[in-house]
């Protein structure tokens, strides 16, 4: 079970995840940049680490590396919701109270996801496009 991300680290790979291709650590640099003041060698430092971590694999091209996700966003968030309800002293009481906290619309989408877990609907089916 992956340890929850840290703030920059879920930062960087959230643009890891999001432009689904190799990036460098100028890359991502220069895109935190524009929310924050950040230096080369801190974002270099979390992408190493990312990398010891198992979060990303790592080629070199030049004098430089590219970085690509090992795994995708929805894989890491479902081992963490996977880690949280299997830490539960009672799981059928956690899953009922987490369903009542979802809005109609994330009810459809577990919905979806049970028929295509059931083998009912293709895994691109309406309600879980882009998901």
């Amino acid at each position: 079970m992956p340890r929850q991300l840290g703030e920059l680290e879920d930062a960087v790979m959230t643009r890891v995840w999001q432009w689904n291709r190799p990036v460098t650590v100028r890359e991502v640099l220069e895109d935190l940049q524009q929310e924050r003041s950040i230096a080369y060698t801190t974002v270099m430092t979390v992408m190493d680490n990312l990398h010891q971590k198992g979060w990303v694999r790592r080629e070199v091209e030049g004098r430089a590396y590219r970085y690509t996700a090992v795994s995708t966003r929805a894989a890491y968030s479902a081992a963490l919701m996977n880690e949280a309800w299997s830490q539960s002293d009672n799981p059928a009481a956690a899953l009922v109270a987490f369903f009542g906290m979802m809005s109609p619309e994330q009810r459809e989408q577990l919905q979806a996801a049970m028929r295509i877990v059931q083998g009912g609907e293709a895994a691109d089916g309406p309600g879980v496009a882009g998901r």
